[in-house]
């Protein structure tokens, strides 16, 4: 990149100092995630796969126990999805069709890829549920072979520091301009860090000992403003919340007959209410579409079952 580009984009000219302070910044001390220590692409794609709309705190403990019961990826292939999907939902993971997706991306690699993952981005794409942003990340944290990570916490850091506009090109753009080459894999760790523990939504610089005060824009300033981030709706009362419930709830019985399970996953059930049967329907039909529950009609009732 040349000093033109690099003041183009609000960059500094001197961008290899900016790159070697980071690095060295998350060498000497960085949150020790297992996944950091892998370079196994199941292993991390497990991580990624969990980590989305997730606390990382919260995820360490269900990587392990996932792991430990589902240790390769033809291990997990060979899995009952309703095993997974139950996994998934007593861990309160979320998005249960993550659960469903995994499973599959687990039988392409052994059945298309011979055991044996992709290594490019536009590779692991081509694995079921894992979209842009994970196989980017695979690709740099099990293969070094990654284009730069543009996250939530990356697009604050690029805005606050360097004055990059609220833009998602110009934040890809400046992002890769900063990634040195051929090092995505300690790059992408690194400014994630950065975002996550020195550049929060309430920044901590002189606490964390931000290696990039010397060049932040909204350190010099005290304006520490960034781009807008959606706001995860409330878990309690959700879809979301509820469709864990009908999984958890039909794991328990091999069926249930569709008022039996309204009943049986909320207290406030009626079957011609507000939240009955037209409700409880719409909301299998969802799970259906996912693959994860199958929906019968038998003896002029409707009878839920797990996808097998």
């Amino acid at each position: 990149m040349t000093d033109t580009e690099a003041m183009e984009w609000g960059l500094p000219e001197d961008v290899a100092a900016v790159r070697e302070a980071l690095i060295a910044w998350y060498e000497a001390d960085h949150r020790e995630f297992p996944w950091r220590r892998t370079d196994d692409p199941y292993e991390i794609l497990v991580s990624e796969v969990m980590s989305q709309q997730t606390q990382l705190e919260r995820v360490v403990t269900a990587w392990e126990d996932f792991l430990e019961r589902w240790p390769t990826t033809a291990d997990l292939a060979d899995a009952d999805r309703a095993d997974v999907v139950g996994f998934w939902t007593d861990h309160s993971l979320g998005y249960n069709n993550r659960a469903k997706y995994l499973h599959e991306a687990a039988q392409q690699v052994e059945t298309e890829y011979d055991g044996s993952f992709p290594e490019t981005p536009d590779e692991l794409q081509e694995l079921m549920g894992v979209g842009p942003y994970t196989a980017n990340a695979v690709a740099s944290f099990a293969f070094n072979a990654g284009d730069a990570v543009v996250d939530t916490n990356v697009k604050r850091v690029c805005y606050r520091a360097f004055d990059i506009p609220d833009d998602d090109g110009a934040f890809e753009e400046a992002a890769s301009d900063l990634m040195p080459d051929g090092r995505s894999r300690v790059w992408n760790n690194a400014i994630m860090e950065l975002g996550g523990i020195a550049c929060g939504q309430t920044p901590r610089c002189d606490e964390a000992r931000c290696p990039w005060r010397a060049w932040c824009s909204a350190y010099e300033t005290g304006d520490f403003t960034a781009p807008d981030v959606p706001t995860q709706p409330s878990f309690d009362g959700s879809r979301r919340q509820f469709r864990g419930r009908v999984i958890a709830t039909l794991r328990e019985y091999d069926e249930l007959e569709l008022d039996t399970l309204g009943h049986r996953i909320r207290v406030d059930y009626t079957p011609e209410g507000q939240h009955g049967r037209e409700w409880l329907t719409g909301l299998l039909a969802d799970l259906a579409d996912d693959g994860l529950v199958a929906v019968e009609e038998r003896d002029g009732g409707t009878v839920a079952r797990l996808q097998r």
